[in-house]
């Protein structure tokens, strides 16, 4: 089953460290995605950029909207997400949890949706409605 998890950082954290301490970050990061990835856990890895590039789309008086940054205000920052492959909840927490990016925030797991049947419903009824 697939897993999308989101990776949580405090503003500041990272640039805080010293650049030594940045590089062993990454080599720990990336040496533990690597072991993920060899072991067929890793269906894809997303880094996002600082939220400083990020815009916002809302929906205001009947049309779309945008606004710079994040939607909301928060401590801790969305730093990139990853998605899993695990056997369960619990097999997709153990693997996170022995993250080092762990050491860095915080993550947030989240199964993904199946939403084959529900899309199947919806093109039957599509077909059904264009063939008046």
């Amino acid at each position: 089953m697939k897993y999308i998890c989101l990776g949580y950082m405090e503003p500041g954290k990272f640039e805080g460290m010293t650049e030594d301490e940045q590089h062993a970050m990454f080599d720990e990061c990336f040496e533990y995605n690597d072991r993920l990835r060899a072991n067929g856990h890793v269906a894809a890895e997303v880094p996002l950029q600082p939220t400083e590039t990020a815009v916002t789309l809302y929906w205001k008086n009947g049309k779309v909207a945008t606004t710079d940054g994040p939607y909301a205000e928060t401590k801790e920052q969305l730093a990139g997400l990853l998605i899993l492959e695990a056997r369960d909840l619990n097999h997709a927490i153990q693997l996170i949890s022995q993250h080092p990016g762990m050491k860095l925030g915080t993550n947030e797991i989240r199964p993904v949706a199946d939403l084959s049947e529900i899309i199947k419903e919806s093109e039957r009824r599509r077909r059904k409605d264009t063939s008046r």
